[in-house]
């Protein structure tokens, strides 16, 4: 049995910050408090200046496998996450071959069994005729069941209300949907090519895929949810007309208790790209930036943030979607959706801590306690005895600067490059494995899956 003691920590829980020690055991947090520093064990990381934070759990990524290798693999995008102190991802269906399957699905938990230095869950993918399929989900070893009613990368579009229906009355676990509709953005599309042709300037991407096309369906998925009493998780709001379809929370009060914490029926997610970026940072960095649903003008950054500390969005999370670079230097038309952003996007969310935007208990909360429980995931997500030693060691007294040298992603590059963040991840424990420790990686042991109790 491994022991590993952590000393000095300035332990950020549960919307307060204390000073004690961690002792784990055997992948567990087996004690948290003062004075731990008699105890022997096998391993000691002194905290002393630093913070430790619960891991970040990441409920939306793209890692690629299987089919797309060429862009990215559970392996290499799962290092890099725990490089940036994510411990736990949920990784979405529309990979080649999409996740439409059962089987197909087992496969994919299979590979990350084998190469996965975090915790890991797939979505089941929902279709417009795997109705069957979906309902066989085995709902404590899956997240959720995923449904693009905008189409993104991938051809997993659901645009038949019948379908739509049966699968929002029905679904056995949580459903999580991508929200654009697509009549609006077809027909927006078509209207800026015949205005512009192929010279298309990058910002046109917010205009395509507008307001309107995204606050039509997220309030669809809404009221289908209202209706049969389902479990909705909205992905990536990018306006600030959407927060509107959301009521303000009290989850940081601590009087709630974790059951009615979990009760929440209707929830909702930010990325940190539509709270970093905005649509004047096209003429900079075009389709590095290009994304679904779109990048859109300052103001929504602003009303989106808000709707974060004011609890009507839940959780925080990257949808990293990585593309080659040759992919993204293809013409506005012919250049895919996404950008990477798994390494960075706890260092995102502390530079808006550094500047005052939200606090380090909010980040916290809003990267793993909650996510935690939206999902419902057994023994993660908080610092808290009998749970899973998942943790993240942060230094604020010292930088990270994003250059090609020290991006882990497999497809190189990253439209933060050139930044220098407020803050460095210097150890990374998975599953009470040290897997990280300023920059090295310890790769004897791959993460777990997560399990739920829906």
């Amino acid at each position: 049995m491994q022991t590993i003691l952590i000393l000095n920590a300035r332990i950020v829980n549960e919307g307060q910050i204390l000073e004690q020690d961690i002792l784990v055991k055997n992948g567990f947090i087996d004690t948290i408090a003062p004075n731990l520093s008699h105890l022997v064990v096998d391993r000691l990381i002194d905290a002393k200046g630093q913070y430790v934070l619960p891991g970040v759990i990441d409920d939306q990524v793209h890692f690629r496998e299987p089919g797309l290798t060429h862009k990215a693999s559970i392996y290499t995008e799962a290092k890099a996450a725990v490089a940036g102190g994510v411990t736990s991802f949920m990784e979405m269906p529309n990979t080649v071959p999409n996740a439409l399957t059962q089987a197909l699905l087992e496969d994919k938990y299979q590979i990350a069994s084998k190469t996965s230095l975090a915790n890991y869950s797939f979505f089941m993918g929902a279709s417009n005729d795997n109705y069957d399929e979906v309902m066989k989900t085995i709902c404590p070893d899956v997240c959720g069941i995923k449904i693009f009613m905008g189409s993104s990368t991938g051809n997993m579009l659901v645009d038949s209300p019948d379908v739509l229906e049966k699968l929002f009355s029905t679904a056995p676990c949580l459903i999580a949907t991508h929200c654009e509709d697509e009549p609006t953005v077809r027909q927006r599309t078509e209207m800026f090519k015949e205005r512009y042709g192929d010279q298309v300037p990058y910002d046109i991407h917010a205009l395509i895929r507008n307001e309107e096309a995204c606050l039509k369906s997220s309030s669809l998925a809404v009221s289908l949810a209202q209706k049969y009493g389902t479990r909705l998780h909205i992905l990536h709001i990018s306006t600030g007309e959407e927060t509107s379809l959301f009521e303000i929370g009290s989850y940081g009060n601590s009087s709630i208790s974790d059951i009615e914490k979990r009760q929440k029926k209707i929830t909702s997610e930010a990325c940190v790209h539509h709270l970093w970026f905005d649509a004047e940072d096209y003429h900079r960095l075009g389709n590095l930036i290009k994304c679904n649903p779109a990048i859109k003008a300052p103001h929504h950054k602003e009303q989106i943030l808000q709707a974060v500390l004011d609890n009507r969005i839940d959780v925080i999370a990257t949808d990293h979607a990585p593309h080659t670079w040759e992919e993204k230097s293809k013409g506005y038309w012919a250049a895919p959706s996404g950008l990477p952003l798994v390494q960075h996007s706890l260092n995102i969310m502390l530079e808006f801590a550094a500047q005052g935007k939200i606090s380090l208990e909010r980040v916290v909360e809003k990267m793993s306690h909650a996510v935690a429980d939206v999902f419902r995931i057994e023994k993660r997500g908080y610092i808290r005895e009998g749970y899973w030693a998942d943790l993240v060691l942060v230094d604020l007294n010292q930088t990270t600067f994003v250059s090609k040298e020290n991006i882990l992603f497999k497809c190189g590059w990253s439209p933060l490059e050139g930044t220098t963040f407020q803050s460095k991840v210097t150890h990374t424990l998975v599953s009470g494995h040290v897997v990280y420790e300023n920059g090295t990686f310890d790769e004897s042991k791959q993460g777990k899956r997560l399990r739920f109790s829906h």
